[in-house]
């Protein structure tokens, strides 16, 4: 559990570094995600290298219940705890740097463009927000996977950044991340200064709600489940550890 905060932390201050960078960028469009991305990298890095506990790793763990070594109880009590805990930790750091009133910061632009990703992650039907969290959790396990073939800080932190940043320049769903994103949101939503800045369509702010939160984290945990357990976790097992559970 305490691992767990930690890496829900871990998460949400990539989460605010990948804001900054995207603050007032007048490189484009694409160049603006890319390098979004690579500062997001710092979230997923600050797990791996300090041994923390995120969910979305996590679902790796499938590997081990087919192999035979945990109960199918084990590993979802592994996948609960885990989930309880980044969500409390990225929930904290919400609090924290709303407190901090680190949204007013250059005349409330950051603010605006905390609201502007908020909105952006909230509208998106169950469906899209499914299938986008299978493409990012597939990418951030493959993140996982790479840095393990890594002997060093370095190797690890290159093996890292390239898949992250690919998932976040995308636009693709992090469960744990949105649990940054989109409760920061709701409370600069109550800013008029951020929404002043932000000048959204009324379209779009209107579906930063309770509701649109909870689609989105329940689509995008789904989808991530799909991703990474599945696509990655069982795809490399059956290629690579089936052979040896057969001879076993």
């Amino acid at each position: 559990m305490v691992l767990g905060v930690v890496a829900g932390a871990f998460i949400a201050l990539g989460a605010v570094l990948s804001t900054v960078v995207s603050t007032g960028s007048s490189l484009g469009d694409g160049p603006t995600r890319l390098l979004a991305g690579a500062a997001f990298s710092l979230g997923l890095i600050l797990v791996v290298v300090a041994g923390a506990e995120l969910f979305t790793g996590n679902n790796l763990v499938v590997m081990s219940w087919v192999s035979r070594n945990i109960t199918l109880a084990r590993l979802l009590r592994n996948w609960a705890i885990v989930y309880l805990g980044n969500a409390l930790g990225a929930l904290s750091v919400v609090v924290l740097v709303y407190l901090s009133d680190w949204w007013a910061v250059a005349d409330h632009s950051m603010g605006a463009t905390a609201l502007s990703i908020a909105a952006s992650k909230a509208g998106p039907s169950f469906g899209v927000v499914f299938v986008r969290g299978i493409l990012a959790n597939a990418l951030v396990c493959l993140a996982v996977w790479l840095a393990t073939a890594g002997r060093s800080l370095t190797d690890k932190v290159l093996a890292i950044m390239f898949p992250i940043s690919a998932f976040v320049a995308a636009g693709f769903e992090h469960s744990i991340a949105n649990m940054y994103f989109i409760p920061m949101g709701l409370l600069l939503a109550n800013q008029p200064a951020v929404v002043e800045i932000a000048a959204l369509p009324s379209d779009r702010f209107s579906s930063l709600d309770s509701a649109g939160l909870i689609t989105n984290i329940t689509a995008a945990t789904l989808g991530n489940v799909v991703g990474g357990a599945v696509l990655v976790g069982l795809v490399c097992w059956f290629v690579y550890l089936r052979s040896r559970e057969d001879r076993r």
